[in-house]
Formats: C-alpha cells, structure tokens, sequence
C-alpha cells in the first residue's frame, strides 16, 4: 500500500488516480487545509472502490503513527505542503512551519514504523537560481531571499541527512515544473480556487468570463520582459512519480534527486496559447512594480530522469491547457 500525503489536493489526487489504475492500494491522507472531501468522492467513484482517507496535519506526529500502525505501508509519496513562491513572501512563518515541520514528522514516524522508500516532490525552485538548462548539479543559492524556496533547501537538506543515518532508506527527490493540464476524458483535475495562486488557472477564469483581465509583471530580463517557466502536464509527473517508485523497489541504500521539467515558455506567450485553445483574448493590464526578488528563468534538463527513470514528458504545453481548459467547463456546469 502506497501512503500519498496531502492526496486530495491537485497534484496529490492524480497520483493515487495513477496508483490505482495500475493496481495499486493507496491511503490517502490530507488535512483539507488545500483540498475537499468532493475530490475523494470523486477519486472512489472513478476508481470504483472505497479509497482509504484519514484526516490529520501530518505535523501531528502520534497520529501520523498510528496511521502506520494501522496499515500495511511500503512507500510514502509525499506532496503536502505550501508551494506558492509569492504567497511565502507575505506568510513566512506558516510556509517554514508547515512544509519543514511536515518532513520532521513524516521521517519521524517512517523511521519508527520501518518504513524506508520515500519519495518527495521539491520544485526547481529549489536552487534559487535564474537558468533554463538547471541541472542536478547546479548548486542551490543558500542566500536567495525567499521562504518557500528557502524552505524547501531545508528540506531537501534534512532528508538527506537523515538518510545517511540509516542505509536502508531509498529515497528520490523529484524537483518539478510548474504543474498544470488534468487527468484524461476531464474526469480529474484542478479544483480553482476563487482566488487562485497560479497563471493557468487565473488566465482560465479571464476566458470563462469570471475575471476581466490578469495583472502581467513585465520587469524580467528576458525577450518580451515576462517570466519563463516550465510547465509540466500533470499526468507526465505523475508517470515521473511511478517510474521513481519502480525504480525504487530495486535499489538498496539511495538518496537520488531528479529534476522533472517540461516544455519552457514566457508567461506572455502562454497567455496567447492559452488565448488560441479557449478561443477567448486573455486581456492584460501592467502590474505595479513587484518589489520581492522573482527568478526570470525556471526550466531545467531532465537528463537524468530519462538515463535513470527512462521519463520523459509526453505532453506539449498545448495539451496541458486545452486538458485544464476541458476540465475547468466541467466543473463550470457542475459536473
């Protein structure tokens, strides 16, 4: 049985989606603070079957326990936390309480149950760095001034200490894209939020007439002065994730980190994507001037996932919001 935490919210339910299309048991645990209990309806009704669920906040350490206690767990996929770069700005004690105290209590109660392969879904925004070629061995910039990547340095630095402590864990750090689109016949995807945190989904609400126009942040040293991402379809991390969990299963002692990048774009030019699959003008005003640091370039070469994982994304940044775009009319009317 698979643990997946925060596995109600976006990226979270289409991993254990993932899991049990491919006969896999999962348990899904959340604390709704991101996520709903629609969503396990949903996941139940799709998968046919009663899923697992236990609502706690991970950082409750002796509830956590006995969650392993009660079930037979072999890995932990874990992808609860804060994940918003802008929003840790304003909230920094929440974004360092939540996310590094989730790991603390999660290896915590891993190390006590014996429960060793592990896998953490960081973001390339780890390394604190501008590039659109990042590699696993480009070094993280400790100094960059922002809690969430900040935070997730940590993080990254407590797990790998700790599994030096022990040589039976098998972990896989998997740094990703910028993750979007949703899972296929639109019958998973994004629950937006009616102030969301994230370009596609803002953008979204523009061409179905919720929203009138998006503040566009133009001070970006790159060709057309907006920021350049990537962008990942969400079921290429999830078959990212299961090619780690396999490859997992045959190592010994490992603690591997692996970027999972998908196709780079400027934030201007997939407005006008988004614009041609919608079929609406995604309308623009200037941002004030965005006084915190913002890295220009967040992209990465994933060379080291295809040798190692055999992964390679699949899909264009087309398909990931005309798959969003798809899902986002569904829950329009209801559905």
């Amino acid at each position: 049985m698979i643990l997946v935490t925060g596995g109600l919210g976006f990226i979270g339910s289409h991993i254990a989606l993932s899991l049990m299309a491919q006969g896999q048991e999962v348990i899904i645990v959340d604390n709704l603070s991101n996520a709903n209990l629609q969503t396990l309806e949903r996941l139940e009704y799709i998968a046919g079957r009663y899923v697992p669920f236990v609502k706690i906040d991970i950082r409750n350490t002796p509830a956590l326990n006995k969650v392993f206690e009660q079930y037979s767990i072999e890995a932990v996929i874990h992808t609860a936390g804060f994940k918003s770069i802008e929003e840790s700005a304003l909230k920094p004690l929440e974004y360092y309480n939540d996310n590094v105290s989730c790991i603390m209590s999660l290896l915590r109660a891993m190390q006590r149950t014996g429960i060793r392969t592990f896998i953490h879904l960081s973001s390339l925004a780890v390394y604190g760095q501008s590039s659109l070629t990042l590699s696993e061995d480009t070094p993280f910039k400790y100094a960059y001034p922002n809690p969430y990547i900040k935070s997730q340095q940590m993080i990254e630095e407590i797990i790998r200490d700790t599994a030096l402590t022990d040589n039976e864990w098998k972990i896989a750090i998997l740094r990703l894209s910028n993750i979007a689109g949703a899972f296929e016949h639109a019958v998973l995807g994004e629950f937006v939020a009616p102030l969301p945190k994230n370009i596609i989904p803002l953008a979204l609400q523009v061409a179905a007439g919720q929203r009138e126009y998006i503040e566009l942040r133009q001070q970006a040293q790159t060709n057309d002065h907006t920021v350049e991402r990537g962008f990942l379809h969400v079921l290429d991390s999830c078959d990212a994730i299961i090619a780690a969990l396999e490859w997992l299963r045959g190592q010994q002692y490992v603690c591997e980190a692996f970027n999972i990048s998908g196709q780079s774009i400027s934030i201007a030019a997939l407005l006008k994507e988004i614009s041609k699959v919608t079929q609406v003008d995604i309308k623009t005003i200037e941002a004030q001037f965005y006084p915190a640091a913002e890295l220009d370039q967040i992209a990465a070469t994933s060379e080291k996932a295809h040798q190692i994982l055999k992964w390679q994304p699949k899909r264009n940044i087309s398909k990931i919001i005309e798959d969003a775009w798809r899902f986002y009319q569904q829950t329009l009317i209801g559905r």
